[in-house]
């Protein structure tokens, strides 16, 4: 019993002793220490908006080993997120990885698998996911929502994430290309 009282008695306390002990501290709320004021951090530099087109040039090359190398230039702001995609019309088999803008530029690959690209037609689609999930940089200028982003490769998204992009091109593979009315770029061995 003596210990069940001491335990009262050391979980025990008055509020003016912890009246007494705040005085010289940090102040409680709740019973919990709040941080201390600091001061503003300083205003992050003004970025300047996205005020072109976005524009989206790609070439695809067909390696020796019948895999696909994918680069381009565009002239989103460097640290921009892209994922490249390459499917197959003939099957719906698709190969992607993602890659960030470095210099006006970006690049991929290799995509297929081991054995070589079979002949045939393929899509290179280059998409810029929703801009929540860029980095702060890129947010600034792009704007919190993509509205900075104009031009024929914008598009508003699915999900309601504000405006993304997507750019594709069709391309085959192979030394006896199908008759086609598309636009397609034929890529040759090297």
């Amino acid at each position: 019993m003596a210990g069940l009282l001491l335990l009262l008695v050391g979980c025990g306390g008055s509020e003016d002793a912890d009246s007494d002990s705040a005085s010289g501290d940090a102040e409680r709320l709740g019973g919990v220490a709040q941080p201390e004021p600091t001061a503003a951090a300083p205003p992050s530099p003004e970025v300047a908006p996205f005020d072109e087109a976005v524009a989206i040039d790609v070439s695809a090359r067909l390696r020796s080993d019948r895999r696909l190398m994918v680069e381009g230039t565009t002239n989103l702001p460097d640290s921009t997120r892209l994922q490249l995609l390459v499917e197959r019309e003939l099957s719906g088999v698709r190969w992607q990885e993602r890659t960030e803008v470095e210099g006006g530029r970006f690049a991929a690959g290799p995509f297929g698998p081991g054995s070589g690209l079979p002949d045939g037609g393929y899509r290179i689609t280059i998409n810029m996911p929703a801009v929540s999930i860029q980095p702060p940089e890129v947010r600034a200028r792009l704007g919190a929502q993509g509205e900075h982003l104009s031009g024929p490769l914008v598009e508003e998204s699915r999900h309601g994430l504000g405006r993304v992009i997507s750019a594709s091109e069709r391309f085959l593979v192979g030394s006896q290309p199908r008759r086609t009315t598309d636009k397609v770029e034929v890529q040759a061995l090297e």
